[in-house]
């Protein structure tokens, strides 16, 4: 296959999933990043635990991780793999105001973890806006994105 061609479609142009069969087993880690930007008084209150649906970055850390593991049900083309560990942390930002959240997969196996660790930030970051939605109508989730992969064929990327 040419580097130009896509690989989810098959001689006739019919989506397909990309056979991995040859691929070797490898240890694979993705990390990714998001953002969501906040008032300052919903920040406030999230700082003290004062909204009422509960811990805002404790509740979005376990959604980002159920996320991951669910990857594979969400996204159509997307291999089902065997995730080794999962971190989703969010902490409040010293750089705009508003939640930083990071996820990190490691997997062994013969693809990737990007798209396990961008659904783990994207979940998260929906699920802070669930949380404060009553509190706060202007939340922009921002800035999703893969910074860093390790592993397989492509070997290191590292995009920050």
């Amino acid at each position: 296959m040419q580097e130009s061609e896509l690989s989810h479609l098959d001689p006739n142009g019919r989506v397909q999933m990309v056979d991995i069969g040859s691929k070797t087993e490898t240890e694979r880690i993705a990390v990714s990043r998001g953002e969501i930007h906040l008032n300052p008084n919903t920040v406030d209150l999230i700082r003290k635990n004062l909204i009422k649906k509960g811990d805002v970055l404790t509740v979005a850390q376990i959604a980002g991780i159920q996320a991951a593991k669910k990857t594979s049900e969400l996204i159509p083309l997307c291999h089902s793999i065997q995730v080794d560990q999962i971190s989703v942390d969010l902490r409040i930002s010293e750089a705009f105001t508003g939640i930083e959240i990071e996820a990190r997969v490691k997997t062994i196996g013969k693809t990737g973890a990007e798209m396990e660790s961008l659904v783990a930030v994207s979940t998260a970051a929906l699920t802070v806006y669930d949380m404060i939605k009553a509190v706060e109508k202007t939340a922009r989730i921002q800035n999703i994105r893969l910074v860093e992969k390790h592993g397989g064929k492509s070997g290191d990327i590292v995009n920050e």
